[in-house]
C-alpha cells in the first residue's frame, strides 16, 4: 500500500468541559464517533502515514519475523493434565494461527499415547472466514460428555456462549450473549453462566440454563446492583460446591451451593465489608478463607459449612508481615501457601495432619536470582503431586511435578526453543534502586553476556506497568532473543501500583498517590543509566494499556531521557474517560484512580493526566498502538494524544499512530499475525536505537 508522505492533521472542534473551576480542553471529542467516516478515514490516514515512514524496514521486519519463528516450535503439545479419568492438553500445528484443545482417555492413573485422540475444540476451525478469533471460558461437564465454551470474533471481548456434544462433535443450539464466567452443576445438564453489561460490560448478572431450555426461559439466580462490583461463577476444586464471586478492586464477597441441588440458594459467607477481601475453598466440610481482615498481608482461616460468617472463623495460617500471602491452594491432604518474598514467588507445600491440622511443611527451592513460578493446571483434589510451573529471563518455560510422598521436583517439559538458542549464553540480575522518597524498587535485568559491558554504551529497553496491584511476570521471551541478541539490555522496573511486594505496594502507587509509579519508573531508567547498563541518548521504553498511562505521563515529566517509546493501547486520556460513567471500567476503578467528580481527586489527576499535560516541546521518536475494537481502552484515545501531540512537538523525531482495525486489547488474535506485530515494533524500536541503519 502507498503510504502518506505527510501525517495527516486531524480536524479541531472544541467541546471543553468545566468541573471544579477547572476547564479541560478537548479539541478531538468528535473521533468517539466509531460509526463517522470521517473517524475511519482518518484512522486509515493514520495507518497510511505510518506506512510510509516505515517504508524501507520491510526487510528487517521480515527478518524480525523469521527469528522469531525459528525460536518457536511450530509443531507443539502442552503436558498433558488429568481430570476425572481423562488427559486434557493443547496442541499446535506448523502453519495453523490458533490452538487445538484436546483429550485422550486415561489407562489408569497414566496417560496413554495409544488411546485415540479426541479433539474437543479447533480454534483454527472457529477462526475460518473471521478476522479475529478468540476463546474465553471452557469447561467440560462433570459427566465428560459436553463441552461449555465461549468465543468472540471482533475483539471487543464480547463472548457468546456455545456448548458441544463431545460425543458427536456438534454445537447444541443452547446459546447466551455476553456471557463471563460458566460452571456445571453436577447433573451435568444445568449450567450457570454470568452476562455482562451491553454498555458497561460489567458482569451483574448469574442465570441457571437446563439444557435443552430455550435461553429466554433461563432463570435469574442473582443481580451485583452495585457498579463498582463484578460477579463470576466457579467451583471449589473438590467440585461439592458451586461459588458465586462479587469483587470490586479492594472489595468482595462470596455465596456457595452444594453443586448436587443447582435450584437452591446460594448462601452468603460474609457481607461485605469495605477493603476486606477474601476467597474461598472447600475440603472435608470446611470451608477454607484467604482473607486481609487482619492485615493487607493476609492469612487463611477456615470455617463449617453451617456456620461460615466472620464470627465462626478460625486461623489456620496466620499473616506473616514480610511475606505477602499472593494465593492459596486446597488439596485432599495438602495445601500450598503461594507467597512472595523481596518482590519473588515463593511455593510451600503443608501437609495436612487430619481434618484441620497442619503437618510438614516444605518450601520449593528455585535456583535463579531473578524467576517467576506458580502452581499450574492441577484439577484433580485427591493427589499427592502438586504441578506448578517455573521460568526466568533466561529459562525456558517449564513444567513440574513436586512429589510429596519423596519430596522431589520432577521436570516433564521444558518449552523447547529451536534455533540454536543456549542460555549459558544469557544472565540476569536483580537490582535495587532508590526511589526520589528513599524506597527501595527492584528491577530485573537480562543481557547477552558476550556483548555486554557495563561501560554506558548498551541500547537500553526498559518495561513497565505499576497498576492494578498487578506484578510483571518475570518470564522467557523467545522473541525478546532478537533484541537480545543485538546486545539491547533488557529491563523490567517492578514499580509502585503493581503487585510484587504484595497489596502494600499496590497501594503506594495508586488513587492519591498515583505519581509514585511514574517518579520510580525514571528512577529506576535514571539508575539504570548511572550504573552503566544503558547508554544515555539509547534508552527505549515500553508500556501498555495501563502501562500505556505511565508512558504518557513519564514522557511528559521527562522527554529528554527516552530516545523512543513504545505505547501500546494506552490509557493517556484519564479525566475525559474516568468522567464518562458510560463507558466500560469507568465506575469500577474509581477504586484504582481516584473519582474526578470529587475535587481533591480531579485536581490530583488532572495533574498527571497524558493527554491533559501535554505542552510544545521537543518529545522522543513514539509508536503509539492501538485497535479499533478495544473494549478496555477505546481507540480514540491514542488517537486523539497522537493528533494533539502533532500539534505541539517541535521536533523531527517520528509520531506514529497504527490502529488494528479487526483486533481488541490484545492485538491480533493469531500467532503469526501476532509475531509480524512485534517484528513492526521490533523495527522501529531497533532503528531509532541506532542498533541497525
Amino acid at each position: 500500500m502507498q503510504g502518506n508522505t505527510y501525517p495527516p492533521i486531524a480536524r479541531q472542534e472544541p467541546t471543553p468541559t468545566t468541573l471544579h473551576g477547572h476547564i479541560l480542553e478537548d479539541n478531538y471529542r468528535w473521533m468517539r464517533d466509531k460509526s463517522s467516516p470521517e473517524v475511519i478515514a482518518y484512522l486509515e490516514a493514520e495507518n497510511a502515514y505510518t506506512t510510509s515512514v516505515m517504508a524501507g524496514s520491510e526487510e528487517l521486519q521480515a527478518k524480525l519475523y523469521a527469528e522469531m519463528l525459528s525460536h518457536i516450535k511450530e509443531t507443539d503439545e502442552s503436558v498433558p493434565y488429568r481430570q476425572r479419568g481423562w488427559f486434557y492438553y493443547v496442541r499446535t500445528v506448523e502453519g495453523s494461527q490458533y490452538s487445538i484443545y484436546c483429550r485422550r482417555k486415561a489407562n489408569g492413573a497414566n496417560f496413554d499415547q495409544a488411546q485415540p485422540e479426541e479433539i474437543l475444540l479447533d480454534v483454527n476451525r472457529l477462526a475460518e472466514a473471521q478476522p479475529f478469533m478468540s476463546v474465553g471460558a471452557m469447561a467440560v461437564s462433570p459427566d465428560n460428555t459436553k463441552l461449555a465454551y465461549s468465543t468472540d470474533n471482533t475483539g471487543f471481548r464480547q463472548y457468546t456462549l456455545h456448548i458441544r456434544d463431545l460425543q458427536t462433535g456438534s454445537d447444541l443450539p443452547d446459546t447466551a450473549a455476553r456471557i463471563g464466567s460458566v460452571a456445571w452443576a453436577a447433573d451435568s445438564r444445568t449450567l450457570f453462566y454470568t452476562t455482562e453489561d451491553e454498555v458497561t460490560k460489567r458482569h451483574d448478572h448469574l442465570f441457571r440454563h437446563r439444557l435443552g431450555d430455550s435461553p429466554e426461559s433461563d432463570v435469574l439466580v442473582y443481580e451485583e446492583k452495585d457498579e463498582r462490583f463484578n460477579i463470576g461463577v466457579g467451583k471449589t476444586r473438590d467440585n461439592r460446591y458451586l461459588l458465586l464471586e462479587a469483587g470490586s478492586h479492594t472489595t468482595s464477597e462470596c455465596r456457595f451451593l452444594s453443586s448436587t441441588t443447582p435450584e437452591g440458594e446460594f448462601k452468603l459467607i460474609a457481607p461485605r465489608l469495605e477493603e476486606q477481601e477474601y476467597s474461598v475453598d472447600h475440603r472435608k466440610g470446611l470451608l477454607y478463607i484467604r482473607t486481609n481482615d487482619a492485615g493487607k498481608n493476609f492469612r487463611v482461616v477456615t470455617a463449617g459449612i453451617e456456620t461460615p460468617e466472620r464470627d465462626f472463623w478460625e486461623e489456620l495460617i496466620p499473616l506473616d508481615v514480610d511475606a505477602p500471602l499472593e494465593d492459596f491452594d486446597v488439596f485432599e491432604s495438602f495445601c500450598v501457601c503461594s507467597r512472595r518474598r523481596l518482590g519473588l514467588p515463593t511455593l510451600t507445600v503443608i501437609e495436612f495432619d487430619g481434618v484441620k491440622d497442619l503437618g510438614k511443611s516444605t518450601e520449593i527451592e528455585f535456583p535463579e536470582p531473578v524467576y517467576s513460578a506458580a502452581t499450574s493446571m492441577n484439577p484433580e483434589f485427591n493427589t499427592r503431586k502438586l504441578r506448578y510451573s517455573y521460568q526466568s529471563l533466561v529459562s525456558p518455560a517449564s513444567i513440574y511435578d513436586y512429589d510429596l510422598q519423596n519430596g522431589t521436583s520432577a521436570l516433564l517439559k521444558q518449552q523447547e526453543v529451536p534455533g540454536g538458542f543456549d542460555s549459558s549464553r544469557y544472565a540476569s540480575e536483580r537490582i535495587w534502586v532508590e526511589a526520589s522518597d528513599g524506597v527501595k524498587i527492584p528491577a530485573s535485568v537480562v543481557y547477552k553476556r558476550d556483548s555486554f559491558k557495563r561501560d554506558f554504551k548498551n541500547p537500553l529497553y526498559v518495561y513497565g506497568y505499576g497498576s492494578y496491584g498487578y506484578a510483571l511476570p518475570i518470564g522467557f521471551s523467545a522473541t525478546r532473543l532478537s533484541l537480545l541478541d543485538r546486545g539491547v539490555v533488557i529491563a523490567y522496573a517492578h514499580i509502585r501500583g503493581g503487585g510484587e511486594m504484595g497489596d502494600s505496594w499496590h497501594d503506594a502507587g495508586k488513587m492519591m498517590v498515583k505519581r509514585n509509579t511514574f517518579s520510580d519508573f525514571i528512577a529506576v531508567t535514571e539508575q539504570l543509566v548511572a550504573k552503566g547498563y544503558g547508554a544515555r541518548d539509547r534508552v527505549a521504553i515500553e508500556g501498555g494499556s495501563a502501562g500505556g498511562l505511565l508512558m504518557g505521563a513519564v514522557v511528559n515529566q521527562r522527554p529528554d531521557l527516552f530516545r523512543v517509546v513504545l505505547s501500546h493501547v494506552p490509557f493517556v486520556d484519564v479525566m475525559n474517560t474516568m468522567l464518562d460513567a458510560s463507558l466500560p471500567l469507568t465506575v469500577a476503578e474509581y477504586e484504582e484512580w481516584g473519582n474526578p467528580n470529587e475535587p481533591e481527586a480531579f485536581h490530583y489527576m488532572r495533574s498527571y493526566s497524558p493527554y491533559d499535560n501535554l505542552k510544545a516541546g521537543e518529545y522522543p521518536a513514539m509508536l503509539v498502538k492501538t485497535s479499533l475494537n478495544d473494549s478496555q481502552v477505546m481507540y480514540w484515545e491514542p488517537a486523539k494524544y497522537v493528533a494533539r501531540l502533532r500539534t505541539l512537538k517541535t521536533n523531527d523525531t517520528p509520531l506514529l499512530l497504527h490502529i488494528n482495525m479487526d483486533a481488541g486489547h490484545g492485538g491480533a488474535s493469531g500467532r503469526y499475525d501476532y509475531l509480524k506485530e512485534i517484528a513492526f515494533d521490533y523495527a522501529f524500536l531497533l532503528k531509532q536505537l541506532g542498533v541497525v541503519d
